[in-house]
Order: structure tokens, then sequence, then C-alpha cells
């Protein structure tokens, strides 16, 4: 029977790098001494997460709403040029170190696809970055959704032809990722704890490893 490892792309395989390069488009207007960072960068996250639980708008665009709602709560001009800067950035982050020679190493056995909260145009770069051919390439513009809309799933397994059991699901990410195929009937859930986190009982079964380089010899290859 056919298995499929398929993976998260942003922050999973792809060091996402969005808090830094936010901060550096706006280097120019933060006020370091009377911003809280942490808060700022927080709201950020907050702000994209809301916006993938509306109607489907592509991904850039959350990109540019997110960061001006962020902006304007803590007393920020926002310019379009911020959000084409953060836009331009996401495709040149490349992969975590390890993460290259694990996905070659599971190749040997499996077929390895991302499903991603992307555009095409954005994944397509970053999956040159990673240098490693992928079988599947499932993204929300595709789906019309964004996870952790069961829909983005239940696209991805259709377009790969294979059934929730065939599939071994692997993610860093919490609330767009385990909490949403708890119940999916896949055949496995891999944790990737790069953040050293407290899991979730109530979100087992899965297994959890601190990055990628664990994983082939967790699935047997």
């Amino acid at each position: 029977m056919r298995e499929i490892v398929t993976f998260d792309a942003y922050g999973t395989l792809i060091d996402f790098q969005l808090g830094p390069t936010t901060l550096k488009v706006l280097s120019d207007r933060l006020d370091l001494d009377n911003l809280d960072v942490d808060e700022f960068l927080d709201d950020f996250r907050v702000m994209r997460f809301q916006a993938v639980l509306e109607a489907y708008r592509p991904y850039h665009e959350i990109l540019h709403s997110s960061l001006r709602m962020a902006m304007r709560l803590h007393g920020l001009e926002y310019r379009t040029s911020d959000g084409d800067a953060l836009v331009e950035a996401v495709p040149t982050f490349g992969p975590f170190p390890e993460v290259p020679d694990a996905l070659r190493a599971l190749k040997t056995k499996y077929e390895i696809a991302i499903i991603t909260n992307s555009d095409d145009n954005l994944i397509a770069r970053n999956v040159e970055n990673i240098g490693v051919e992928f079988d599947h390439v499932i993204t929300a513009q595709q789906a019309g959704a964004y996870k952790p809309d069961r829909q983005t799933f239940e696209h991805a397994f259709t377009a790969m032809g294979v059934e929730p059991s065939q599939v071994i699901h692997t993610a860093q990410g919490w609330e767009y990722d385990h909490i949403p195929t708890r119940d999916l009937g896949l055949k496995r859930r891999v944790w990737i704890n790069r953040y050293g986190r407290p899991g979730s009982a109530d979100y087992q079964p899965y297994d959890e490893l601190t990055d990628l380089s664990g994983l082939p010899k967790l699935l047997g290859c």
C-alpha cells in the first residue's frame, strides 16, 4: 500500500524568519525603547491566524492585512511597501539545516508531500531552496481554504489519491496541524518540537522529535 509522509512547510521544513524580517522591514519606524517587540510580533501572529479562519483570500493578501492591523494596534504607520517587502521575502527563506538529508532518506521508502498555507508561487521558490523533489505540493490556493480547515486536508488526500490511513503527517505547529488532524484517521502523526514546548495528552497519539534528523529512523528508513 502506498504511504505518504506529508509536511507542513513553514516552521517545519522551512526556517520561517517572518519575525526578524518584519522588524527589519519596519526598522526605520520602530521605537524599540517604547515598543514591546515580542507583543507586537505575537499580535501579528494572532492576526494571521484569525485571517485564515475567514473566507479564503490569497496568502499575500493575508500578510498585508494582518501586518496593517498589527501596526495600527500599536500606533504604527502602515505602508503598502511594508507588506510588499514581507511577501517578497517569504520565497527567500531556506530549509532548516537537517531537512534536505532527512527528506532524501525518507524518499528511499515513501512518497513525500507538502501541505501548506501558502500561494503556489511563494512555496515554489521555497521548495527550490530545499533542493529535494516532492511528489506532491498542496497549497491553500489549490484547496481554496487554509489549515486548520478540514477542507485543506481533504483536498490534499483527494489530490494525492490516498486515504487518510495512508498518510503520516509531520508538523511543528499545533493550531494549524496537530489539533485539526487528531480525528482525521491518519496512519501516524509526528510533532517536530523545535522550541521545547510542552505537548498535550489530549491530542495523542503522536510521536515527538526535536527536529527532522530522527524522522527517517523513526519511520524505518
